[in-house]
Order: C-alpha cells, then sequence, then structure tokens
C-alpha cells in the first residue's frame, strides 16, 4: 500500500539513477571526486524545492532517492545564545553529509560552549555515519544531537539496528519527522520562489501513515 506514487517527478529530472539497486553501488563506489566545487557551507541558502519534494518524501521504498539532504539548526549556550541554520547534501561534500556536518561545521565550535544541534534528514544514518555519531557524541559532552529523519535507512539489517541502538545510548535523540516537521523544513530551508507569498507546505496523500509506519519501525528498533 505503500509502494511509489506514479506523480513524482522521473528520477531523471533529479540526476538519480532510475534503478535503486545501481544507485545503492554507486554509492558505495563513490570515490572523491576532483570535479566537485569546494565545498563550502552558504548560511541562509535554501535547498531546491524539487529536491525537497522527491527527496524528503516519507515512503516505503525509497527508489533513486540515494542522496542525503541534510538540514541543521545549531543553537550555542554561551553568555547569550547564538543560532545559525544552513543545509548540506552529499555531493559538495564527496562525503555523506552526517561526516560532512562534523568535519566542516563542528570544528568551528567552540569546546567550552554547549551546542544543541537538530538535524532534519531526508534519511537515517548509514552504518558507518552512525558509528562516527555514537563517537563524536561520546567525545563532546557539550553536544546535545536530536536528528530528525523522514525515512529509515536499511532498518531490517542487525548491523544498522545496532548502530542506531549505539547512536541512542550515546545520548542521540532519534525521531521520524511529522508531518509539522516536514513543514517547519519547508518553510525555513527550502527556496521560495521570487516575489511570492511564502506557499504553503501541501502534505502528500500518504505522509500521516507513513510517519505512523516508520515510528512503529524506530520503536520497535530501539
Amino acid at each position: 500500500k505503500m509502494a511509489e506514487k506514479q506523480e513524482e517527478p522521473s528520477n531523471a529530472q533529479n540526476g538519480e539513477p532510475d534503478n535503486a539497486e545501481e544507485g545503492e553501488e554507486k554509492k558505495k563506489k563513490k570515490v572523491k571526486r576532483e570535479d566537485l566545487p569546494p565545498f563550502e557551507i552558504v548560511t541562509g541558502e535554501r535547498l531546491p524545492a524539487i529536491f525537497f519534494k522527491f527527496q524528503f518524501r516519507n515512503v516505503e521504498y525509497s527508489s533513486g532517492r540515494n542522496k542525503t539532504f541534510l538540514c541543521y539548526v545549531l543553537e550555542s549556550q554561551g553568555k547569550e545564545s547564538v543560532t545559525s541554520r544552513g543545509y548540506l547534501e552529499d555531493e559538495h561534500a564527496a562525503a555523506h553529509a552526517e561526516m560532512a556536518f562534523f568535519n566542516t561545521i563542528l570544528p568551528k565550535c567552540e569546546s567550552s560552549l554547549r551546542y544543541n544541534v537538530t538535524w532534519y534528514v531526508s534519511s537515517s544514518p548509514c552504518v558507518t555515519c552512525a558509528d562516527r555519531i555514537t563517537e563524536t557524541l561520546k567525545k563532546n559532552k557539550n553536544l546535545r544531537l536530536t536528528i530528525m529523519v523522514g525515512r529509515l535507512f536499511m532498518w531490517e539489517e542487525p548491523e544498522m539496528q545496532a548502530a542506531l541502538k549505539n547512536m541512542k545510548s550515546a545520548g542521540c535523540k532519534l525521531r521520524i519527522m511529522k508531518p509539522q516537521d516536514f513543514e517547519y523544513v519547508w518553510q525555513n530551508f527550502v527556496e521560495q520562489e521570487e516575489g511570492e507569498e511564502a506557499k504553503s507546505f501541501v502534505p502528500w496523500e500518504d505522509i500521516q501513515e507513513n510517519f505512523q509506519y516508520y515510528e512503529e519501525k524506530l520503536a520497535e528498533i530501539l
């Protein structure tokens, strides 16, 4: 009942392979590509609406959705609280977006301050990224991390389940995005058309059922 709907933008339009298996293979083989622009974080930059609508959709069979988009809100708590936000995607980074966050944004954080970080990610991390999250949280006692995910990635794999449990025991809060969370991302991280009133978020048909489906799965794992 939760198979893909036909009205998805075609995968080709997103530069995605049509075949999910092929996408997974490519992901494994993805080596650092020299022709990518140097990775930089542009705060205030927003992701294109078509990427959001395709990549963040909380479907069960995520055919062609083999890129991770990570939107983050970083609050530092010192004398005064400072909030910054931005988004990362795998491609800029020649690494997974989760790694890119740790390699490029976290080092700029002063170790004396406490940080509350919330990620809104299209799907939950792979095993390697999950292990890195666990490691980072154990090392940085001043870091609080909440990860809101649209979908669970390879959640049937025992290795993946173990990695998610380790993240939880290291203090990471893992949550499935509710319709309101998708709306928050839409309002705060997605490009709005120039000169138009900000378009309101239009939930897709099965957004609530899919949220409940993944929430049950996550509860079983954790």
